[in-house]
């Protein structure tokens, strides 16, 4: 008797599958989030891709964050476009997708051998929609109704902002945000006091901001001081944190080379202008804080080190781009400095202060896992044997730490 053979089952095609279950549930409103991750194309430091939805002048889009080490680069398609698109890129760029959706989630993942896997689950209760609006009103982390903001003139009785400092209003929940988002990636512990120490404080915006932020928003015991030049402006702001009932908030005299803390988990300088941005990251790495936030003001130093090769000189005529070159350079330094003693860094644009237009930030959060600075550090002398350039001021300090072998 003859037996017939059972014709093998067809693998399922996962990736049509999941492309299925995305149409569906932008076609029934059921959408929230797509990520794409572990990316393996060519493009330099590019994580991963977010996705959401959005309405731009009235039409249905998919908004795709592309997230770069250092930098997002936002693009929108029309949705049926977007689908296009994610359909090409899964597995060819990236090898692991995670749809959320107001009903259920689904991971497609592919493994080295580009074998795929398709997981569903439902959640335990329905999520909501969030709104598609691109112009709707950002999240914030701060509340108007906040007592520091009326003392300090930034709202009036009422807790009504005051049309002259809505840059300011502005600014302070873009500090807030960026802190927040550094706070969930460091090794910071909530369950023990936050010491903060902001350089720089002047009028203590910033200051009251991220102490208010830590005691009323996470619950957590901050310990911030705010460090300023100007006498009157300390008084005024320790006068300000009594009668504001603000405890673990102070004020003192100083700057960053006369204020030396013995720990600190959070060093914020703003526009500390040329060296002094050096000093104070020096103080936060040597006083092993966590998380470090500096936006720099002028770079003197390297600028008058600086010799340009013969071929970049046509463009460096021009005071404005010798001025652009030196703080490109300083500023790279500084971060891949931070990199070799162990920091995450990112270096970007945030909020303008009303008194400045310089906006750029050096975000520095600790590694839990140290690295091998080798590498980095040969990069750095690369760079600076390019620029002619004979002392930095942070690597100085560095060194005399000996924090760089």
């Amino acid at each position: 008797m003859s037996v017939t053979a059972t014709p093998a089952r067809p693998a399922p095609d996962h990736h049509a599958q999941f492309i299925e279950l995305l149409q569906s549930s932008l076609e029934q409103n059921a959408f929230i989030k797509l990520v794409l991750a572990k990316y393996v194309g060519d493009e330099a430091d590019l994580q991963r891709l977010i996705i959401k939805q959005l309405t731009v002048k009235d039409q249905p889009c998919l908004s795709f964050v592309y997230r770069y080490k250092t930098r997002d680069i936002t693009k929108n398609f029309p949705l049926a476009e977007g689908v296009a698109t994610i359909a090409v890129l899964l597995p060819m760029s990236f090898k692991n997708a995670h749809l959320l959706a107001v009903t259920d989630e689904a991971q497609l993942e592919y493994s080295k051998k580009g074998k795929s896997s398709l997981f569903k689950s439902k959640p335990q209760q329905l999520r909501e929609v969030p709104s598609a609006e691109h112009n709707r009103e950002k999240n914030r982390f701060l509340d108007l109704n906040r007592p520091f903001l009326a003392d300090l003139g930034v709202t009036n009785h009422k807790h009504e902002l005051i049309p002259a400092m809505s840059r300011k209003w502005k600014q302070i929940n873009k500090f807030i945000e960026v802190f927040s988002h550094a706070l969930t990636s460091s090794p910071l512990a909530l369950d023990q006091p936050v010491r903060v120490s902001d350089f720089g404080s002047g009028k203590g915006y910033l200051t009251f901001a991220i102490h208010d932020y830590l005691r009323n928003t996470l619950q957590a015991e901050g310990i911030v001081t705010g460090v300023e030049l100007r006498e009157d402006m300390v008084k005024l702001c320790n006068e300000a944190a009594a009668r504001l009932e603000h405890p673990g908030l102070s004020f003192q005299h100083g700057d960053v080379r006369s204020v030396a803390p013995a720990a600190v988990d959070v060093m914020i300088a703003l526009h500390a202008c040329d060296i002094a941005t050096d000093y104070a990251i020096h103080m936060g790495i040597r006083s092993g804080a966590s998380i470090i936030m500096c936006s720099p003001c002028c770079h003197k130093q390297i600028r008058l080190q600086i010799q340009s090769p013969a071929l970049l000189k046509p463009m460096l005529q021009y005071g404005l781009h010798l001025g652009q070159q030196a703080e490109m350079v300083t500023d790279s330094l500084r971060a891949l400095f931070l990199e070799a003693c162990g920091y995450e860094t990112k270096v970007f644009e945030f909020i303008s202060l009303d008194h400045t237009n310089k906006n750029k930030m050096i975000l520095a959060v600790k590694r839990a896992e140290p690295v091998d600075p080798a590498e980095l550090l040969a990069k750095i002398q690369e760079l600076k044997a390019f620029y002619h350039i004979t002392e930095h001021c942070l690597e100085t300090l560095l060194r005399a730490d000996g924090y760089l072998a």
